[in-house]
């Protein structure tokens, strides 16, 4: 898993968009908005991972 990645079930360090990636490390176009703090929901297929993609923008 490279840095930046993160698993289902983990703890997500920040709010905002993460997108699926594949088990070889490819983007699936999909993605899940997850709250900081909140666990990660499981995934589509076995192997896969999320990574941010876009951050909430608070103040």
């Amino acid at each position: 898993m490279s840095k930046g990645s993160y698993k289902p079930g983990q703890e997500a360090p920040k709010s905002g968009q993460y997108g699926i990636v594949g088990p070889r490390g490819g983007d699936t176009k999909v993605e899940r908005t997850v709250v900081r703090g909140e666990p990660f929901p499981p995934t589509p297929g076995k192997g896969m991972t999320y990574k941010l993609n876009d951050p909430t923008k608070t103040k």
